[in-house]
């Protein structure tokens, strides 16, 4: 039977290439010979190409191949989209990502998508059983460690999911407990590894003459919970503040979203529905213009 995701020394896990088949929330997903979400036939244009990178909202957990959002992007533009988003990714990863691909794609545009609790991935050696690289700071300065990553013995994909169902409800101390999760930071750390990390996407866009865009995206208990929705707020921001500061472009969705009288009607269980997802392209499109300038 083939796998969803495979191990990578580097980044922990990868989308498998050539991948296809149901993914999370029984949609169907494909996965091309270089391990990137397919998003549709590519459209003849001349304009450079756009990667975007990020966890499960970029990826497209929940929806087809064509309905994520960077695939109706691709469609609203005109122009190559190249969907690098991994679900379960961590900030430290996504930029991880951005590097490995920016070097492979030489795209003009990144789109660096994150929700906040990828801050807090950050200060974690493994997440949801699979291990991933790490950054320290040390003499103020970002350095990765765990890697290469160890290549954790995984469950058969039926058992794996039957005990995910039951540990993802957890509470951390027991997750921690039982190896579900392994800490590495003081609870909080991650967002110092997260603004230090903007600042390497910073140099990263100057090395590569890209245009970065930095993209906050919200879970749907965002809307539901207002003490959950400030903490999301603050660390978001926090982000979108030292991408500023540090000369990158940026995006909220939380002002888009925020002037639907129901915003929960943009997404499936956990994540963005179909129309969910045009919204966030539909933003991007409307504001990419402006941004590029």
């Amino acid at each position: 039977m083939s796998v969803h995701f495979i191990h990578d020394d580097l980044l922990g896990h990868v989308p498998n290439p050539g991948f296809s088949g149901p993914g999370f929330g029984g949609s169907f997903h494909t996965i091309d010979a270089n391990g990137l979400r397919f998003n549709g036939e590519r459209p003849d244009s001349s304009e450079g190409s756009i990667l975007t990178v990020g966890d499960s909202f970029t990826y497209g957990d929940e929806v087809c191949d064509e309905e994520s959002w960077p695939a109706q992007l691709q469609r609203l533009t005109g122009r190559h989209v190249l969907n690098g988003g991994v679900t379960g990714y961590g900030f430290d990863q996504i930029v991880l990502r951005a590097e490995q691909l920016v070097a492979a794609y030489n795209p003009s545009v990144i789109i660096v998508s994150f929700i906040a609790d990828d801050i807090l991935r950050t200060e974690m050696s493994r997440m949801w059983w699979r291990n991933k690289p790490w950054f320290a700071i040390e003499g103020d300065q970002l350095v990765l460690k765990g890697v290469p990553v160890p290549n954790r013995a995984r469950l058969p994909p039926d058992i794996q999911r039957r005990m995910d169902r039951i540990l993802v409800d957890l509470s951390p101390t027991l997750q921690h407990l039982v190896g579900y999760h392994k800490r590495v930071h003081r609870a909080g750390f991650g967002l110092e590894i997260a603004q230090q990390l903007v600042r390497r996407l910073a140099k990263m866009q100057s090395d590569h003459n890209v245009k970065i865009v930095v993209m906050a995206q919200y879970p749907p208990h965002t809307w539901v919970y207002k003490a959950f929705a400030k903490d999301q707020r603050r660390l978001a921001q926090a982000v979108l503040d030292c991408a500023t500061a540090s000369g990158l472009a940026i995006v909220d969705t939380f002002r888009r979203l925020s002037t639907e009288p129901k915003p929960q009607d943009f997404y499936a269980a956990t994540h963005m529905n179909v129309r969910g997802n045009l919204m966030i392209a539909s933003l991007l499109a409307a504001t990419l213009p402006g941004l590029l300038k």
